[in-house]
């Protein structure tokens, strides 16, 4: 019988493979998808799912991996922590953000993702830099710090 933990390996083993079949062949047919940033899943399965993460997500990134590093299992409830790391297609920046996926497996498929992931580090990659105006060159002089003075009692 093979385990909630390895269900999810298997998943990210399929996506890092380039195999999206797979992927969502291993997801319920009415699988709840809930993310913290831009791609939304409307409605339930793994078609809504393919639609409304994958294929945005394949649009958006030049590349972009998913790597697990921890897997934290409860019953059929796993926690992965890990970092997604990908190159936007447009702006060309890296992305490194830390994430916490909450997967549910029930009867061998998985039923419910759950994404927590550092939307900065992701928004930091996908923003344009502005162009910013030349500051005048300060020396150390012109720059007044106040000054602190502690009394000691004698």
């Amino acid at each position: 019988m093979t385990t909630a933990v390895e269900i999810i390996r298997n998943f990210y083993a399929a996506l890092e493979s380039g195999d999206a079949a797979r992927a969502l062949g291993l997801m319920s047919d009415d699988i709840e998808w809930i993310t913290m940033w831009h791609y939304k899943v409307a409605g339930r399965g793994p078609k809504n799912v393919a639609e409304g993460l994958f294929v945005p997500l394949m649009k958006e990134w030049k590349s972009f991996k998913l790597i697990p590093s921890e897997f934290i299992a409860d019953g059929g409830t796993v926690v992965s922590l890990g970092r997604f790391v990908g190159v936007h297609g447009t702006i060309g920046k890296t992305a490194d953000a830390r994430y916490a996926h909450v997967w549910t497996v029930l009867d061998g498929r998985i039923a419910r993702f759950r994404q927590y992931i550092d939307t900065l580090a992701v928004a930091e990659a996908r923003r344009e830099e502005k162009s910013k105006p030349a500051e005048a060159s300060r020396t150390e002089t012109d720059i007044n710090f106040p000054v602190a003075t502690a009394r000691r009692a004698v």
